[in-house]
């Protein structure tokens, strides 16, 4: 038993990656080719991407909607977790990014799966809301502009079945949401306060754990 999660050295990280993870060969491949990127620190942890496919199984998902793309990291774990019959839909305003996780798609063979919304992801979210989909996705992954989290919760809990998943990420902001100061981004100061209100908040099981950057996944009642 210990009280409190280890903190992972090099030598320690090296084998956790190594014992701890049944990462596919093709997301192990995009992380390697994405870690060139120079904004590579917004690569999804093999880590978050193997509790993901975890959580998708265990709910039997089979419909997908992620707010922030980037390279396709997380679109393709879905997508596989899912099988033949899932269905993801991917909003990113990033052509730059999204150009690179479309080729990555047809490399995994997911390219059908996924449904590309190239836009403000505000925007795509409404157009879901007015086609009907409210209360149809087993799962949401919200990892984008960090100042509109608390938008897209909201159309999370429009959009997300009950008995559904809400992942985000990027939940620490490198440890600086535990004491913002006045040269912090705006967005340190709101994930400050929204930690607190998803925490209380009752539409939702709330569970945040220190995955990558910080990691809250909320079961929608």
């Amino acid at each position: 038993m210990s009280r409190e999660t280890l903190s992972l050295n090099d030598e320690m990280r090296n084998y956790f990656l190594d014992t701890a993870l049944r990462e596919p060969a093709i997301l192990g491949e995009l992380r390697d080719f994405t870690a060139q990127h120079r904004v590579a620190k917004m690569q999804f942890a093999p880590e978050q991407g193997a509790l993901l496919i975890f959580l998708l199984r265990l709910i039997r998902a089979k419909k997908y909607l992620e707010v922030g793309t980037f390279t396709g990291y997380s679109s393709i774990a879905a997508a596989l977790a899912m099988g033949p019959e899932g269905r993801v839909i991917a909003c990113d305003l990033v052509e730059e990014f999204t150009n690179i996780a479309q080729e990555w798609w047809k490399k995994a063979g997911v390219a059908e799966q996924i449904t590309l919304k190239l836009q403000a992801a505000v925007f795509s979210l409404e157009t879901l809301v007015a086609e009907g989909h409210s209360g149809s996705f087993d799962c949401m992954l919200i990892d984008a502009d960090k100042p509109f989290y608390p938008t897209y919760y909201d159309f999370a809990l429009e959009l997300v079945r009950p008995g559904g998943l809400i992942i985000l990420d990027n939940m620490f902001l490198g440890g600086r949401v535990a004491n913002p100061k006045p040269h912090h981004p705006a967005s340190v100061q709101i994930l400050h306060d929204f930690n607190r209100q998803l925490r209380d908040d009752p539409r939702v099981e709330h569970a945040m754990l220190p995955a990558g950057d910080g990691m809250t996944l909320l079961f929608k009642r």
